[in-house]
């Protein structure tokens, strides 16, 4: 994998015995000297590369600790008291990371091989630098950052989770053109998971793990040969995962105990190799994309019921052409209008690029309806005594609106407003929205509405 170092075994049990990496991890701790820290990790590399075996050992052990894309799977591991003079044994060590990380080990079997190889170190050791590399964090005040101030291109480089991200379609006008792939722009938490033959591992787009969604992680499981690149399962999948509520799946999300995610759903919108997601880039083409995940559409079909695994539907529109955005436009309204936020825009010819770029977009349709004040609302906090909120009413196309519009002014407007409630009663407002949306008693309001301008005082009142 992308992620593993090139050590061989004579490599790492020449470590054994006579690599001592406490002493690094005592030295960063010493100071809280950002500059200091760099300079230890500087003077780690000198020594490493003139082969001394505690720095190479420190700095493999920072890899490893670092690295978002070796999980472990452990939430306590044990410390041990007044051990000294043992082998440590750093290349059993390394073994039972890799053997953690793929899941050859799990469960009571895991807990039981690193309670017995913490026998096998001095308690300095074990407690200071293996105990903490199993639970991700040497505790010594650096990040990966820290460490790829000064490692970058080198061998002990720490990898940088990252995922596509994109850009809002109002800021590249000049790229709304060509053949593109419209989705529905899902109101989710991103989740990327880290598919192979012996596990699955949910991250956030940070590279945090979600240890909150295992049914979500089972289903994948059960169902990995349905996503298969080259013949290998070793695949990252791109997606969303989505509640009844936005609300309710962040609440579930973050909880430490009681927590209920069973009715959330995985939806699927991306796939990449995982060796190519650790690299950044994936030269395959959204369309070449698309295409791998309707053959795992039609896996899933075949292998029954995965209430809990959805891959994303879309349609294909060219927007060279005057009816592609036509058919754009009413795809999008659609989307807010069954409550999600938008649509997604992807170039197809793009590849899958681990940063923020054009190949997605975001786009949000935005409509004007023209009400009536027949309220004001005071504001709160710092807009005490002051415009909270215009409230207005009106009818759109026979459906009755009434809004609570408190965005859209200036400092200055709030105060005006205010204090000329008597004039304004009854003016007309041109509202902007996402969306007309209707309400449980069947009346109607607004998608985050906002205040444009005055349609008989013309522009001029507005500061």
């Amino acid at each position: 994998m992308v992620h593993s170092l090139n050590f061989e075994s004579a490599d790492i049990s020449d470590l054994n015995g006579i690599a001592i990496a406490s002493y690094w991890i005592a030295d960063l701790e010493s100071s809280d000297s950002r500059l200091y820290k760099e300079k230890i990790i500087e003077t780690a590399l000198t020594s490493s590369i003139i082969g001394s075996a505690s720095a190479q050992c420190f700095l493999l052990n920072c890899y490893y600790a670092y690295n978002p894309f070796f999980v472990f799977g452990l939430k306590q591991v044990p410390e041990t008291e007044g051990i000294v003079n043992q082998p440590n044994r750093w290349a059993d060590f390394f073994v039972l990371l890799s053997n953690l990380e793929t899941r050859v080990l799990t469960g009571g079997a895991a807990r039981a091989a690193v309670a017995d190889l913490s026998l096998q170190f001095d308690s300095a050791e074990w407690n200071n630098v293996c105990r903490r590399v199993l639970i991700k964090d040497l505790r010594c005040g650096i990040s990966e950052k820290t460490l790829n101030k000064v490692l970058t291109d080198t061998k002990w480089e720490i990898p940088v989770f990252s995922c596509q991200l994109a850009t809002d379609s109002n800021k590249h006008p000049a790229k709304m053109l060509g053949r593109v792939r419209l989705e529905k722009k899902l109101d989710g938490v991103r989740v990327l998971a880290l598919v192979s033959e012996t596990s699955v591992v949910l991250c956030s787009r940070n590279g945090k793990v979600f240890e909150n969604f295992p049914d979500v992680a089972a289903t994948i499981f059960e169902n990995r040969h349905a996503f298969i690149v080259d013949r290998q399962v070793d695949v990252v999948l791109d997606g969303e995962i989505m509640g009844k509520s936005f609300q309710e799946l962040m609440k579930q999300a973050q909880r430490k105990s009681n927590v209920d995610t069973k009715d959330m759903v995985f939806n699927v919108f991306d796939i990449i190799p995982r060796p190519d997601f650790e690299r950044g880039f994936w030269n395959k083409n959204q369309a070449g994309r698309t295409a791998l995940l309707d053959v795992a559409r039609s896996k899933l079909l075949e292998l029954g019921n995965t209430p809990k695994l959805e891959i994303t539907n879309g349609i294909e529109v060219d927007l060279d052409t005057a009816e592609g955005h036509d058919v754009m436009r009413r795809y999008a309204n659609d989307a807010v209008v069954e409550g999600f936020e938008g649509i997604m825009i992807k170039k197809l010819t793009a590849p899958y690029e681990c940063k923020r770029s054009s190949f997605w977009m975001k786009w949000k349709p935005v409509i004007t309806v023209d009400l009536t004040i027949v309220g004001f609302e005071e504001g709160t906090g710092r807009n005490v005594g002051r415009l909270g909120a215009l409230i207005c009413e009106g009818t759109d196309d026979g459906r009755q609106i009434r809004v609570n519009v408190g965005t859209g002014f200036s400092d200055i407007n709030r105060n005006e407003y205010w204090d000329s409630r008597a004039t304004l009663l009854s003016e007309l407002v041109e509202v902007e929205a996402d969306a007309i949306t209707q309400n449980q008693d069947g009346t109607y309001s607004l998608r985050f509405p906002r205040f444009a301008r005055f349609r008989s005082l013309g522009d001029g009142i507005k500061v």
